[in-house]
């Protein structure tokens, strides 16, 4: 018995960890949890064994980098906290409630993460900061999606298990501190985040050159943080350029003929080439800008899962555009290219920018010369904007907070169900053929975005599921054509159908030219005959084409080209992210980074497959031209429209259609 008594006696105590590296332990196992979930999410086909274990060693560099930072206010506070507080039973429980608040925050944050990657396969980035600016759309879209409550519940009972199994092994010191250890420590909570600083940055993830290995190697934090200093991008800081000279030389080969005076000064409404395929001019547009629809969800596009039977069926009866690409992955970008027409410019979309009033776009010119124009969203229009833009613009803005509660059949977060929007939509164009004049109406849809619900009883597939709400978009537009064709109006109109961007941009490359693809249908019966139209084209080629074929001023102050006139120009499109900026033309994508740096791929045009190859200098010098004149171009008030001169055409143009 004394011989038990004395080996327990001497069996060691059980190790424990001061509480800061108990914690930065804790994050880095999780984070490195999250990234292999993520890594599985994608699925290890997509990046092979040399990018995977690549994504896993920088991803490692760039948590020891976050934790830097993330340590510091501990470190800070222990430096100061008093020694009698220290050792005081309300200090003791003071550090256990830190450490359960540190240990949820990490497990709420690695959760966000995994959600956030669903939905944009990306690690928090730019878009996480643009969206916490709209707290309500964002929390709201939140609780409509997911089981809320359960998942802070767990979150909080995890931590609480988290810290009860590991309190044995936790070590609070609680000793007194003399002002040199403090010193220590306040010195060592500065030099961390200046050290992290100094050897780490957000771009030492392109040393890895498949985008989903890149994009799981970063840290959500890092790169939030990295994103609130890049939120607007100085393009003749950042990126390559040329003399503005020779990027006006190369813009005119290319057949732009946009000039720094904006004023209207002659129309085209006598030249018949103009109207293209067109047997007549339209009187009126409405161009319908619909969420987040990919070219392969529909099936004039090749899906084959029945998703869009009535798209399908306008684009036989239309004419369906083959190879339409949108500007960029955000509902802003494709408005802004829709109704400015100009290349995105890095950072911020210009739609969110100030002194975006009163620029050339197709609402201005159109407005002037006598068309009532107007905007009409699901949502609220103070989303990104889009109401002080519109209005700025000389649109007529309409939101769900116009619309009547009883013409509602159901809504969410995001916007009213697509089928009241329309419902709306109507009442709106009746009154605007009423006044006798002819009239532009822009229409945003809210449905295919999460969370994905509609009302019931219309299509097949269930609520929750993109592909769901796909299929009721589908079903709303058909009906209001539908609804429309019995319109006295619906005749002398051209209905433009067009993504404002593709459900996900996530690839192997930085821009992934198939996640860019999306439809565009001009459907008018009376006006045009059904066919494809295979060149390739650019959101910003839509403003420049409407105006020429409504015969009325200001195609020629666009960046876009008409897409039925200057067939005799190589066509092109514009692909971007907030920071690259991709130019795709001659089956070559180029793609113009920060720090200068330019990239060239060779573009599978049946798969959209790239191959890295050496750059073509013409169309590196053409995508320079483009990007640099339309950063600059709006810098220096460029795009502003200024005051009309009235020549005789314009006065004979304004009769014509009046």
């Amino acid at each position: 018995m004394p011989k038990m008594m004395t080996a327990k006696m001497q069996m060691p105590e059980r190790t424990k960890v001061a509480f800061p590296l108990f914690i930065s332990l804790a994050a880095l196992a999780l984070w490195l949890l999250l990234r292999l979930a993520l890594w599985l999410e994608v699925g290890p086909e997509e990046l092979g064994l040399a990018n995977s274990a690549g994504s896993f060693v920088l991803g490692s560099w760039f948590d020891l980098a976050t934790l830097a930072y993330l340590i510091c206010p501990w470190l800070i506070i222990s430096s100061l906290l008093p020694n009698r507080l220290r050792a005081s039973r309300t200090g003791h429980i003071l550090r256990w409630s830190a450490a359960w608040l540190v240990v949820a925050t990490l497990l709420f944050g690695v959760v966000s993460e995994f959600v956030f990657w669903q939905e944009f396969t990306t690690r928090f980035n730019f878009i996480a900061l643009d969206y916490l600016i709209y707290t309500n759309e964002v929390i709201g879209n939140i609780k409509e999606s997911y089981p809320v409550g359960w998942i802070f519940t767990g979150l909080a009972v995890f931590a609480s298990l988290a810290i009860w199994v590991s309190s044995c092994y936790i070590r609070f010191d609680d000793t007194p501190r003399n002002w040199r250890q403090r010193l220590r420590l306040a010195t060592l909570a500065l030099a961390l985040p200046f050290s992290s600083t100094l050897l780490s940055n957000i771009e030492q993830a392109e040393l890895i050159h498949n985008t989903y290995a890149a994009e799981l190697s970063g840290n959500g934090l890092f790169g939030l943080a990295a994103a609130m200093r890049r939120n607007d991008l100085d393009y003749n800081r950042f990126y390559a350029t040329i003399p503005q000279d020779e990027a006006d030389a190369a813009l005119a080969n290319v057949g732009v003929k946009r000039t720094s005076d904006m004023r209207l000064i002659q129309v085209k409404s006598e030249d018949k080439r103009s109207q293209g395929p067109f047997n007549k001019r339209p009187k009126n547009v409405v161009l319908i800008t619909v969420e987040s629809l990919s070219a392969s969800y529909v099936g004039a596009y090749g899906n084959t899962e029945n998703l869009t039977p009535r798209l399908d069926k306008l684009a036989q009866e239309g004419l369906k555009f083959e190879r339409m690409f949108a500007t960029g992955t955000r509902t802003i970008r494709g408005l802004e290219a829709l109704s400015l027409g100009t290349p995105p410019i890095p950072g911020q979309a210009i739609v969110r920018r100030p002194g975006n009033d009163h620029l050339g776009t197709i609402g201005e010119y159109l407005e002037i010369q006598g068309y009532a124009t107007e905007f009409i969203y699901g949502g609220y229009g103070y989303f990104d904007n889009m109401n002080a833009y519109f209005r700025g613009n000389d649109f007529k803005v309409i939101d769900r907070t116009d619309f009547d509660k009883k013409s509602i059949a159901m809504e969410n977060v995001w916007g009213v169900a697509d089928e009241s929007l329309f419902d709306n939509a109507l009442l709106s164009l009746d009154k605007a053929a009423s006044g006798q004049r002819p009239f532009f109406v822009q229409i945003m849809t809210t449905s295919n975005h999460r969370p994905f619900t509609f009302p019931d009883g219309h299509i097949d597939l269930p609520q929750g599921r993109r592909k769901g709400a796909v299929k009721y978009t589908d079903y709303a537009i058909g009906r209001f054509i539908e609804q429309a064709k019995s319109k006295p109006w619906f005749e002398d109109t051209l209905f433009v159908i067009v993504a404002d961007h593709c459900a996900s941009v996530a690839g192997k490359t930085k821009l992934p030219v198939a996640k860019y693809h999306i439809p565009m249908i001009f459907y008018a019966p009376a006006l045009v005959k059904p066919g494809v139209y295979s060149r390739l084209v650019s959101q910003i080629d839509v403003p420049p084409t409407l105006l020429d074929l409504l015969g009325v001023a200001g195609s020629e102050h666009f960046f876009g080209q008409n897409m039925f006139t200057d067939t005799d120009i190589a066509p092109r499109a514009f692909i971007s992210n907030y920071q690259s900026l991709g130019y795709y033309k001659n089956d070559q994508l180029i793609v113009l980074s920060p720090k200068q740096s330019v990239e060239a791929y060779r573009i599978n045009p049946v798969t959209f497959e790239a191959e890295a190859i050496e750059v073509d200098r013409q169309l590196v010098k053409e995508a320079v031209a483009y990007y640099q004149t339309a950063s600059n171009a709006y810098k220096n008030g460029y795009l502003k429209e200024l005051p009309v001169v009235a020549s005789s055409s314009v006065i004979r143009s304004q009769q014509h259609i009046n």
